[in-house]
């Protein structure tokens, strides 16, 4: 068996006619009769008894010959992927199967797509905004107000309600004089001014005392899930209770109480330390994805479909990994969303074009460069990945692909190039307030409960 022609076409493709010697084609043929013969019917012979040439007399020559290049195929393809002329890239589909005359054997006619020839433009000394990674005092105020409203306690307080407050109720809608699904609930617990429920819900709540019942004439927003959209809509509500939040002093208690620092002053200086961090980590992010897309707008490669696909693969397997690690089922997210798996999908598309593209210029810069990766770097690499995940280094090495590991490593040191020769503008200072940095601390998740007659569309929130 050997490879005859290979001529790439359009497209990233290529097709390749493997030869099939006369041995190996009669080997494939003897297989496929054997495999065949106890289904086929021949007057006279028991089933399974009648000779592979009698029953090729009597249904053709070829009888045998699809199994039998079926057969032929996994070496075909282990050829055509140890073929160093290409690199092949997917599952190959099989154009033709010619079986030649006078006992000469077969040819197989395959196409593929390769990975494409890729030439990108300049990629050092680019220039590009980076952002002053310095922590403002309003941020640091932030996490320490927001830690404060986690920590505050709940008391009950008899007055009337107010934003802020929480709300123990009960309450049951109706639409058309008659109850919906979902649209009662015994106890519910709210945080009035939170808008969590439709609008106008909360804030006729306002001013409701303990004992008190009221009815709400509400009409869901129209972007509401069927069949309640845009419909008028009756809940009648009996508060039950109602909660206030004490926040607790700022002070070096407070401090001891919500991290293992002894004063205030030092537990500000250690949310100083990681918000700096996260915005240093933030600002060279945002620095290097300036750069590669100024290299993506050089780029110059015929990147076939099978790539994108597959890079699509990749990003929702591991989009329905987080969703299941916040115990999401994807199907309500996307049903939350508005969305089906195939626009879900084609979403993803655009991005996935440009994860590729972005792989396809590093490489190129690693072989433009001459990067190459040692056994040292990679197994400093797992090394580092083990104590990272807190596992044995050989648990690692049985998760992880020695090859995907040095690939990684080489696209990072050459990114490291792309960004060690680049020049770092300043940012146009705004007139408006700096924007306060994101939390060190995220604060804890809760649950919604599936009684709530929440908005669904443009509501992100899982």
């Amino acid at each position: 068996m050997d490879i005859k022609t290979c001529e790439k076409k359009e497209k990233s493709t290529a097709e390749l006619v493997v030869g099939i010697s006369p041995e190996e084609f009669e080997a494939a043929v003897g297989k496929a009769f054997i495999k065949n013969r106890t289904r086929i019917t021949v007057p006279g012979f028991r089933k399974g008894k009648a000779p592979r040439k009698m029953i090729e007399r009597m249904y053709g020559a070829s009888i045998f010959h699809p199994d039998a290049m079926e057969i032929l195929f996994p070496d075909v393809l282990k050829l055509i992927t140890e073929y160093e002329e290409i690199k092949m890239i997917g599952r190959p589909d099989i154009s033709d199967f010619d079986i030649k005359d006078d006992n000469e054997g077969a040819e197989i006619t395959v196409v593929t797509a390769v990975y494409p020839d890729v030439a990108i433009g300049e990629y050092k000394g680019l220039s590009a905004v980076k952002h002053d990674p310095a922590v403002h005092e309003s941020a640091i105020d932030a996490e320490v107000a927001e830690v404060r409203l986690r920590n505050a306690r709940m008391e009950k307080v008899e007055r009337p309600a107010i934003n802020g407050d929480i709300a123990i109720f009960d309450f049951e809608g109706f639409v058309d004089g008659e109850p919906f699904e979902g649209g009662k609930a015994d106890n519910f617990e709210l945080e009035l001014g939170s808008n969590s429920f439709i609008p106008g819900f909360e804030e006729k709540m306002l001013g409701m005392t303990t004992g008190e019942e009221r009815d709400l004439d509400l009409v869901f927003p129209e972007q509401y899930a069927e069949p309640l959209a845009g419909k008028p809509v009756l809940f009648k509500v009996k508060l039950s209770e109602l909660r206030e939040k004490q926040m607790p002093e700022l002070d070096d208690e407070f401090a001891k109480d919500v991290s293992e620092f002894d004063t205030l002053k030092e537990y500000k200086d250690d949310i100083r330390r990681k918000l700096e961090k996260t915005k240093l980590a933030d600002s060279d992010s945002a620095f290097e994805d300036a750069l590669l897309n100024k290299i993506l707008d050089t780029i110059e490669a015929d990147v076939p479909d099978v790539m994108i696909d597959e890079q699509q693969d990749i990003m929702t397997r591991n989009f329905v990994g987080q969703l299941s690690s916040y115990g999401i089922k994807p199907e309500n997210y996307l049903q939350s969303m508005g969305m089906t798996p195939e626009t879900f999908r084609s979403n993803m598309r655009m991005q996935a074009e440009k994860q590729v593209k972005t792989r396809l210029a590093l490489e190129k810069i690693a072989e433009l460069e001459g990067i190459e990766v040692s056994e040292d770097d990679i197994e400093n690499e797992y090394k580092e990945s083990a104590e990272r995940y807190n596992m044995e280094v050989d648990k690692l090495k049985e998760s992880l692909n020695e090859k995907d590991m040095a690939l990684d490593i080489k696209l990072r040191l050459a990114t490291k190039i792309v960004t060690g020769n680049a020049i770092a503008e300043t940012a146009v200072p705004d007139d408006d307030a700096p924007a306060l940095e994101k939390p060190a601390v995220k604060p804890k998740k809760t649950t919604a409960k599936k009684t709530q007659p929440k908005k669904t569309e443009g509501d992100e929130t899982i």
